[in-house]
This record gives C-alpha cells, sequence and structure tokens, in this order.
C-alpha cells in the first residue's frame, strides 16, 4: 500500500485506532509500555501481533529488508502514532542462536544529551537558573568560563574542541577499550587545544560540552546527575528501563554488539563507554522507552511553552537555518538543513539524536505535527557497511509515513 502526505497519517491514525479496538494497538502509558486491564501498570516492552498489511506491515517490510540488505545482526525497532503503538518488533540475534527482544537493553549514548538539554531547561522553568548565566559561577576552573554560558554548552557554540577528533583519541580508545576515562581527562583533551572561535559565533559538535554541562548541572543542583536526571526527566517521563552506570554493565537481558573497529569481527558489547558523555550520563535503555523518549523529549511534555521553543532554537548559529521556534508550526518549517537545538537535533521538523559507537546504533526520532514516533536500534554483522543504520531505517520509515516530511541526512 502507498501513502502519500496527509491523507497517509489519517490513514494511518485511523488503522491505529481500530487495530487497538480490536487488540493488536495498545495505548502508551507514561511510563512507555501499555495499559493493562488492571490499569495503569507499565506491560513488558514484548513484539506486536505480525502484521497482515497496513502501515504495520510496510514497517515489519523496511526493517526486514534493511536488515539484509545492510548485514544487521540485529534491529529493534517501535512505532508509535499519537500515543498508540503502531508495531514493535526485534529481528535477528543477540548472539549465535539467541534471538533479539524488545525488551533486550542497549546503549542509548547521546540520547542522555537530550535528557541534560530537558533538565537544563526545567531548571530554567522553576527560575534557578538562566540559560545566559556563565558557567565559571558553577565551574570557576574552566579556563575560559566566564565567557561560556549554559545556552553555550547546551547547544555546542562553546568552541570548545571535540575531544573524540582529537588526534589520537580514538587510537587511545580503541587500543584499550576497557579504559575507564575520567570526565577531567576529558575536557582537559578539548581545553588543552585553541578554541575552534570565539563562544557563541559559531557551531561545532564537541562532547566535551555535554561533559561540562552535566558538572554544572551537578553543582546548580547540589545533586548527581544520575539522580538529577531520574527525577527531572526519567521519572516524569516513565522510562523505568533507562538507567545510567558508573561501570560498563548492562542490565539483563542485553543486547550483544559486534565490530570490526579493531581489525576483527569480535564483541563489543562491556567495552568501557566512559569517555562518550558526563558520567551519570552514560545509559542503557529498551526500545519502549526509547520510543517513549522520543515522544516525551520531541513534544516538550516537561517544559513550558518558552522553555519548548528554547529547546527547538536556542539561537544556534553557523548551521544552517533555523528550524521555526513555534512548536505549532514546526512542520512548516521544511527545511532539510540539520539544526541543532538544547541538545537535539532537528531535521526537516524531526526533534532527533541517533548514537552511534562500540557497534551499537539507534535513533530517536519525533515530528510534533504528526505526533509520530520512531525508535531503532541496530547491531551490525561481520559485513556491515553502514554505521548510521538505525538512522537509515528511520528516514525509510518516515519516507513511508509521513513522506511530506522526509528525515534528511545529518552530520
Amino acid at each position: 500500500m502507498t501513502l502519500t502526505g496527509r491523507t497517509a497519517l489519517s490513514r494511518l491514525a485511523a488503522v491505529t485506532a481500530i487495530s487497538t479496538i480490536i487488540g493488536l494497538g495498545v495505548p502508551v502509558t507514561t511510563a512507555g509500555g501499555a495499559v493493562t486491564a488492571g490499569g495503569g501498570h507499565r506491560r513488558p516492552c514484548v513484539s506486536s501481533p505480525r502484521p497482515d498489511g497496513g502501515p504495520a506491515a510496510d514497517v515489519l517490510r523496511i526493517a526486514e529488508q534493511a536488515r539484509s540488505e545492510m548485514d544487521l545482526k540485529s534491529v529493534i525497532l517501535r512505532v508509535t502514532l499519537d500515543g498508540r503503538e503502531l508495531v514493535t518488533t526485534a529481528l535477528g540475534e543477540s548472539m549465535t542462536g539467541v534471538p533479539a527482544d524488545p525488551a533486550m537493553h542497549f546503549r542509548n549514548g547521546n540520547i542522555a544529551i537530550s535528557y541534560m538539554g530537558t533538565a537544563l531547561l526545567r531548571l530554567v522553568d522553576e527560575g534557578r537558573v538562566g540559560l545566559d548565566d556563565p558557567v565559571s559561577r558553577w565551574l570557576p576552573d574552566l579556563p575560559h568560563g566566564e565567557g561560556i554560558t549554559l545556552r553555550m554548552l547546551g547547544a555546542s557554540t562553546t568552541g570548545l574542541v571535540d575531544y573524540v577528533k582529537a588526534p589520537g583519541f580514538a587510537e587511545s580508545v580503541v587500543a584499550d577499550p576497557f579504559r575507564q576515562w575520567t570526565p577531567e581527562e576529558l575536557v582537559g583533551i578539548s581545553t588543552g587545544r585553541d578554541r575552534l572561535y570565539a563562544p557563541g559565533t559559531n557551531w561545532n559538535y564537541s562532547h566535551a560540552n555535554f561533559v561540562v554541562l552535566g558538572a554544572a548541572l551537578e553543582k546548580i543542583t547540589g545533586t548527581r546527575l544520575d539522580v538529577l536526571l531520574r527525577q527531572q526527566v526519567l521519572g516524569p517521563l516513565g522510562l523505568g528501563e533507562t538507567r545510567n552506570s558508573f561501570t560498563p554493565e548492562i542490565p539483563s537481558p542485553v543486547l550483544h554488539a559486534f565490530t570490526s573497529d579493531r581489525g576483527t569481527y569480535e564483541e563489543s558489547t562491556f567495552w568501557n563507554p566512559s569517555w562518550t558523555t558526563a558520567p551519570g550520563a552514560v545509559e542503557t535503555t529498551d526500545i519502549c522507552d526509547l520510543a517513549r523518549s522520543a515522544v516525551g523529549i520531541g513534544s516538550g511534555e516537561l517544559l513550558s511553552p518558552s522553555a519548548y521553543r528554547e529547546l527547538l532554537n536556542p539561537g544556534t548559529v553557523g548551521l544552517g537555518t533555523p528550524t521555526s521556534a513555534c512548536p505549532e508550526t514546526i512542520c512548516l518549517a521544511n527545511t532539510a538543513a540539520t539544526h541543532y537545538g538544547m541538545g537535539v537535533i532537528l531535521l526537516n521538523g524531526w526533534i532527533a539524536q541517533h548514537p552511534l559507537f562500540f557497534g551499537y546504533s539507534a535513533s530517536q526520532d519525533y515530528l510534533p505535527c504528526e505526533r509520530l514516533a520512531i525508535a531503532v536500534s541496530t547491531t551490525g554483522g561481520r559485513n556491515a557497511r553502514d554505521g548510521h543504520s538505525a538512522h537509515t531505517i528511520a528516514q525509510r520509515i518516515a519516507a513511508a509515513l509521513a513522506p511530506d516530511h522526509p528525515i534528511p541526512d545529518f552530520g
């Protein structure tokens, strides 16, 4: 079946509503699961019944084709429309002989950056900080911190070099993937180099911004970052399967990952992710939480209208055309240029994040004007070539379900 334009989403909503009545779709709760007969309890994250046709079958076909075409070991996805499940599925294997399952946990990487951005904006809503406050107020030892604001950290406009791209860093990670990196080491790599530009005058993605932001949030609140994110974001959104770990541990059941980063195809599941972002925001999740996260962050449900506008457009410079700051008309912006918000990427009206590291790829995407959420997690097979495979699958799903709003490439 071919779906086109607004009519496609209208038909899709109708199909989803009918499916719910006959038991194929389930109302999503704030916990990211579903309402049970008893009311309110989160059901396990499980595959939906295999669809006979319609949009859910289109999504499943896209996933199956992509897994074969890209040589992916696993594809796990969940798509919701207007708060209701369209399809949840897991294809392939976690390990040889162990089928992938929607309840399996995987690393969510920079998805946690969107939580830090929302947590910061909630503090702004509470009147505890201002976005233009200098970070030196809380981190006086940060070099040039007096010229860097909280807004610049969240929007990645500080001018700090990305330590991940610093000469020798990637080689160090690959040489010793179990190394525990400290935030002082990581930020020191970035601050030890000349800034790329004066703070606030341009944009570049730098992991250092979010390591610093995490430290600042702890100082502002007097609360450890993992606890703060639980209080401000994960708890209110009901993300019960999303959690931080200060070790490489992943809660069971585990989606195992494999990579050829070191020249041979090997398991990378428990390589140390301490370099990826601020301690306290190094998280794992499952696909139901990821879909719920897409809705909760992308809709700004935890934020005031003014804070939501800041989430979407904090005044990012040097990165394409700013997306409309008006939440009600965000889908009308129709710019294919990548635009960075407050810890989120905006892509042609989609509010997104797309982590990729250690053999894991994921994609969290939300289209506010259609209330359409896409969550995808993948792991690569021995001959996998497309690193951002989850993003590619999300693009294909968006093209089928919301052809008027394709997800462009990024990066």
